[in-house]
């Protein structure tokens, strides 16, 4: 009996490359955009798609908030169109931010989604800014509602 991990075949080393390759176009990490904002690289708009109460008790250092729900053509017309916007929500439990992506890319703009968000940010022993920071400083109190 097959194991579960060969009951379907291995993709081809091209179409593994086209796969993973194509995966980093629409995602980046918590690593990668923590790193950038050390080196004070920019190019990019961070974006926390959670709500205001959720963003004012704890986000990414740098984030601005803009909930997916607000992203309108009129909330959006103070960005450039050649903007790109790193979005992030609560965690990969949340769509969230596959929503933001989607509203995102439908005004035409360049969108990347920050895998793990803020649970991830966390996982990754850095820390958020904010009211209630030392409260929200567990994933367990980490809070979405988009």
């Amino acid at each position: 009996m097959p194991s579960l991990i060969n009951e379907f075949p291995v993709a081809t080393c091209t179409e593994a490359l086209a796969h993973f390759s194509s995966r980093l176009r629409f995602e980046t990490d918590c690593s990668d955009v923590y790193h950038s904002q050390q080196a004070g690289e920019g190019g990019y708009l961070l974006v926390d798609v959670r709500s205001p109460a959720s963003f004012a008790a704890g986000h990414i250092p740098g984030a601005i908030n803009i909930p997916s729900r607000a992203m309108t053509a009129e909330r959006l017309a103070a960005f450039s169109p050649d903007t790109l916007f790193v979005v992030y929500c609560a965690g990969p439990h949340c769509n969230g931010v596959h929503r933001a992506a989607v509203r995102l890319s439908g005004l035409g703009y360049a969108v990347k989604e920050m895998i793990g968000g803020v649970t991830g940010w966390l996982d990754e022993g850095l820390t958020l800014v904010g009211e209630d920071v030392p409260h929200n400083a567990s994933k367990s109190a980490v809070s979405c509602s988009c």
